[in-house]
C-alpha cells in the first residue's frame, strides 16, 4: 500500500510539474492558447446536422492550438525543456526545433477575424442573417475561446434559370440545364455554385470551347423573393472574350518523340525537311526512334475533329501509360485556319535500357522472415513500338528462427523473361476507349525452391494474356494460356518417413501439370481517401484442363486417368472472391473489413485440386491467432502433430475467411489496431489412402460448415515509415474448430498471466504492409 501511495504521489507531481512547465516560459502578460469551441444556437436543424456544422466551423479557426498526445502537449514540453540553444546545431537545437513546438499564444488569436470567418461560412451555406459572438475565458495562464453562432433560417432554391438568348454560347449553356447541380428545393450553397460553374466549363470543353473557363459563368442569386427562398440565374458574362464563345476544331498535329526538356527553342515551327507525315500526324523524329503506329494507337485527336477535353486527357494518359516517356507535354496554338487549333506533343523518352538491383526485406503468410535479391534488366522500346522486354533473376532466403518450422528454411532462386506489347494482339482488331493502354503479355519463368531437410521443387510457368483497365477503378487480366509444371527433387528420408505417417503429404511432392485460361477482375475506389465508404473487390476464375478433359473422356473415379508427359493433368474449376469495405469513422480512424470466399471443384481427371492451387488460412495476412496454414481442413487436426517440429501446410478445396479491424492513429507514424478474424478451409471430397480409408476425418465440407470456423482476436501497432508500413500484431484464438463440438469456444481459458497459456496461444506476427 505504501508503495502504491508513493507511485500516486510521483504521478501527480510529474503531471503538475509538466503542466507548469508549459506556461512557465510564456512572455510576460500573455497566455497559452488551448483551443476554441463553436456553439450553434439553433432549434430548427437537427442535432446531428448541428454537430457536423460545428465540427466544420471549428476546422476553420486559426491558429490551431499546440498538438496533444494522449491529452498532453508533449511537443511544447520538449520545446521549453530545450531552452534557447546557443548554436544552430547540436542536441538542444534538434530537440527544440525538430521535436518541439513553440507555444501558440493567446495574443495571436484574432477573435473578430474568426467570428467573421464563421459568419461568412454560414452565409455561404445559405444561413443568411447569421450573427456570431466570441468570448474568452482564462485560468492558470491558459486561455480558450468560445464562439456562439446564431443561425438565420437556411434559404432554399426556388427556381433556376439558364440563358435564353440565341447566341451560340448561350444556346450551348442552356442545353446543359438538365443535369444541373442547382436544383429547386435544395439549400443555397456557394460550394455547389462553384461546382456548377466547373461542370458547365467541363462540358463546354467537350464541345470544342477550348478557351472557355469557369470564370466566364455568372450565377446570380435573388434573395428578395420572400419566404426564405432564392431565384438563381445562370448567365455567360458579357465581358467573355470572343475566342471563348466559339468551338474549335483540330488542324495539324505535331509530335516530337525526342523532345528535351532543356530545349529552349523560341519557335514551335519544325523544319519542313524533318517532318514525317503519317496519317493525320506530323512526326519530327529524324532518328526513327519510334514507329509511328504507336501514336495512331495513343492519340484520340485526328485532323478535323472538334476539340474535346475528354479526348485531350485520354491522349495524354495513354502516352504516359506507354511507359517509355519521362515527360509528356501538350500545347495548342491557333492555326492559320479559322476556329482551328494546331496540337503539339512534346515527348521526352526514358533511357531505352536500364538495370535495377533490389534488395527486399520480407515476411510472408507462413510467418517466415527473410530477404530477396532481384536483378532486372529492361528494354523499353524493344521493337521501336514501346514494347517492354524484362529479364529478371532472383534469389532469396526465408527463415523461421523459433517456434513453428524452426530450422526448415526455404531457399529460392530463379529467373523470368516477359515481353509486353502496348496493344491487343488478337486475330481480329480490338479497340479500347480507355485512357489506359491495353497490354498483351508473354511470360516464361523458372523457380528452384529448396525446403531445407525436406524436399526441393522445380517450377516452370508460361503465360500469354491480356491486361487492360476500363478506368482508374476497374482492371481486367485474362491469360488465354497459363501453363504450370512442377517437379520434385531431393526428397529427404525425413520427409518420406512423415509421408508414411501422413499420406496426404505426398501431394506436395507429386508432379503437377496445370494448364488452362485464368481471368481476374479488380474494382477499387480506395484511392478516394475522404469518402466515408470505400470498397475493394477482386474476383478470379481458373479453368484448368477443361477442353482436354472433355476431349479425352478423363474420369479419375472410373480409373480413366489421362497423362501428358507422364503426368496426370489437373482438371478443375476454381473461383475466389475477395471483398473489402473501409468505413471512415473520423479523420484518423476507420473500420476495415474483408470477406474471402473461394471454391475449387475438381472433376474429370482430378479428385482434388493440385496442392499449389489449393486454399490455405492462418498466418500474418489471414487469421492471425493461428500459425500459418495450420487451420483445417474442417475440424480435422493431425493427432501426431509436433508443434516444435515441421508443421505441414493444411490445404483445402473451399475457403471462407472473415476479418474486421479497427484502425486509429495514435501518434504521427504510429497507428493502433484491434481485430477479429474467422475462417476455415474444407475438402470437396474425402481424402483417402491407398486402402480407401479416410485419412482426414472432419475435413469434408458439409451443411454444418459454420460450426467449424476458427476465430481469433488481438491488437497491433503499425509504423508508417512512408516508404513501407511495418506491422506488429499480437493475437490469440478464442475458438478452435478441432475441439469437440460444444467445447470449441475457449474464451473462458484466456489467461494472460499463465505461462503455459501464453506459450500455447499467443501468436506474434511481424509483417510489412497492412493485412488487407
Amino acid at each position: 500500500m505504501k508503495n502504491r501511495y508513493i507511485l500516486y504521489y510521483l504521478t501527480i507531481t510529474l503531471l503538475l510539474s509538466y503542466g507548469c512547465s508549459n506556461t512557465k516560459y510564456l512572455p510576460e502578460g500573455d497566455m497559452l492558447y488551448v483551443g476554441s469551441e463553436v456553439n450553434i444556437k439553433d432549434t430548427v436543424i437537427g442535432k446531428k446536422e448541428r454537430k457536423a456544422l460545428e465540427s466544420e466551423m471549428e476546422d476553420l479557426l486559426r491558429p490551431k492550438p499546440n498538438r496533444k498526445i494522449f491529452g498532453l502537449r508533449v511537443k511544447l514540453y520538449f520545446y521549453n525543456l530545450a531552452g534557447e540553444p546557443k548554436k544552430d546545431k547540436g542536441f538542444r537545437y534538434w530537440l527544440r526545433n525538430k521535436v518541439g513546438e513553440p507555444p501558440v499564444l493567446f495574443s495571436q488569436v484574432d477573435m473578430d477575424y474568426n467570428a467573421d470567418l464563421l459568419q461568412n461560412y454560414a452565409e455561404n451555406k445559405g444561413y443568411f442573417k447569421t450573427r456570431t459572438e466570441s468570448d474568452s475565458t482564462s485560468r492558470n495562464r491558459r486561455a480558450e475561446v468560445k464562439y456562439t453562432v446564431e443561425l438565420g433560417r437556411q434559404y432554399k432554391i426556388r427556381t433556376v434559370t439558364f440563358p435564353e438568348d440565341s447566341t451560340r454560347i448561350d444556346t450551348a449553356v442552356a442545353k446543359l440545364k438538365h443535369w444541373s447541380l442547382l436544383r429547386p428545393g435544395n439549400p443555397y450553397d456557394l460550394n455547389v455554385i462553384k461546382a456548377e460553374r466547373e461542370r458547365i466549363d467541363r462540358l463546354l470543353k467537350n464541345k470544342g470551347y477550348y478557351y472557355f473557363n469557369p470564370d466566364y459563368i455568372l450565377v446570380q442569386a435573388d434573395s428578395t423573393v420572400g419566404n426564405r427562398q432564392v431565384d438563381m440565374f445562370v448567365k455567360v458574362k458579357q465581358e467573355t472574350p470572343q475566342e471563348a464563345r466559339k468551338p474549335y476544331t483540330i488542324n495539324n498535329i505535331y509530335i516530337y518523340p525526342n523532345y528535351s526538356i532543356s530545349n529552349l527553342q523560341d519557335t514551335i515551327r519544325p523544319p519542313l525537311d524533318s517532318v514525317q507525315q503519317y496519317k493525320d500526324f506530323k512526326i519530327i523524329d529524324p532518328e526513327n526512334t519510334f514507329r509511328p503506329i504507336i501514336f495512331d494507337r495513343s492519340l484520340y485527336f485526328h485532323k478535323g475533329d472538334i476539340y474535346n477535353r475528354k479526348d485531350h486527357n485520354l491522349s495524354l494518359n495513354r502516352l504516359v501509360n506507354l511507359g517509355v516517356f519521362k515527360f509528356v507535354k501538350n500545347e495548342f496554338y491557333p492555326a492559320d485556319t479559322t476556329n482551328a487549333l494546331d496540337a503539339y506533343y512534346y515527348l521526352s523518352p526514358l533511357p531505352r535500357k536500364s538495370i535495377r538491383v533490389e534488395t527486399i526485406a520480407k515476411t510472408n503468410s507462413a510467418n517466415y522472415n527473410g530477404t530477396e535479391l532481384n536483378v532486372n534488366w529492361s528494354n523499353r522500346n524493344t521493337f521501336r513500338a514501346a514494347e517492354l522486354l524484362t529479364l529478371s533473376v532472383f534469389g532469396g532466403l526465408e527463415v523461421q528462427v523459433s517456434g513453428q518450422n524452426k530450422g526448415y528454411n526455404v531457399y529460392r532462386v530463379g529467373g523470368e523473361a516477359s515481353l509486353v506489347w502496348p496493344r491487343f494482339i488478337t486475330p481480329f482488331e480490338v479497340r479500347s476507349s480507355s485512357g489506359f493502354v491495353p497490354k498483351t503479355r508473354a511470360l516464361v519463368s523458372y523457380e528452384y525452391q529448396n525446403r531445407q531437410k525436406l524436399y526441393s521443387l522445380n517450377s516452370f510457368r508460361g503465360q500469354f494474356g491480356y491486361l487492360w483497365k476500363e478506368n482508374i477503378h476497374k482492371e481486367h487480366q485474362l491469360n488465354a494460356i497459363d501453363i504450370n509444371y512442377v517437379s520434385p527433387a531431393n526428397v529427404t528420408d525425413e520427409y518420406r518417413n512423415q509421408i508414411a505417417d501422413n499420406p496426404s503429404l505426398q501431394r506436395v511432392i507429386d508432379k503437377q501439370l496445370i494448364f488452362g485460361p485464368t481471368y481476374s477482375y479488380t474494382y477499387t475506389n480506395t484511392m478516394r481517401k475522404f469518402k466515408r465508404h470505400t470498397f475493394y473487390y477482386k474476383g478470379s476464375l481458373d479453368l484448368a484442363g477443361t477442353i482436354t478433359g472433355l476431349a479425352t473422356g478423363a474420369n479419375v473415379k472410373q480409373g480413366d486417368t489421362i497423362n501428358i508427359l507422364n503426368v496426370p493433368f489437373s482438371q478443375f474449376v476454381k473461383m475466389e472472391h475477395d471483398f473489402r469495405h473501409y468505413l471512415r469513422l473520423s479523420r484518423n480512424s476507420k473500420l476495415a473489413s474483408r470477406i474471402i470466399a473461394g471454391i475449387g471443384v475438381p472433376y474429370g481427371n482430378s479428385s482434388e485440386l493440385p496442392f499449389m492451387r489449393q486454399f490455405f488460412v492462418g498466418g500474418t495476412n489471414s487469421i492471425r491467432a493461428f500459425r500459418a496454414r495450420s487451420i483445417g481442413p474442417g475440424s480435422y487436426r493431425d493427432p501426431d502433430i509436433d508443434e516444435n517440429g515441421f508443421l505441414p501446410d493444411q490445404s483445402g478445396d473451399l475457403k471462407l475467411e472473415l476479418n474486421t479491424e479497427y484502425r486509429t492513429k495514435l501518434y504521427k507514424i504510429i497507428e493502433g489496431a484491434l481485430f477479429v478474424d474467422a475462417g476455415n478451409i474444407w475438402l470437396w471430397n474425402e481424402r483417402k489412402d491407398l486402402n480407401g480409408e479416410n485419412i482426414a476425418p472432419g475435413a469434408k465440407f458439409s451443411k454444418d460448415f459454420y460450426k467449424e470456423l476458427a476465430v481469433g482476436t488481438g491488437f497491433g501497432l503499425r509504423f508508417d515509415l512512408s516508404f513501407l508500413v511495418l506491422r506488429t500484431d499480437l493475437a490469440f484464438p478464442i475458438r478452435k474448430p478441432w475441439l469437440p463440438e460444444g467445447d470449441r469456444w475457449v474464451l473462458d481459458e484466456v489467461d494472460f498471466g499463465g505461462k503455459y497459456w501464453r506459450k500455447e496461444n499467443l501468436v506474434f506476427n511481424l509483417a510489412i504492409g497492412y493485412p488487407f
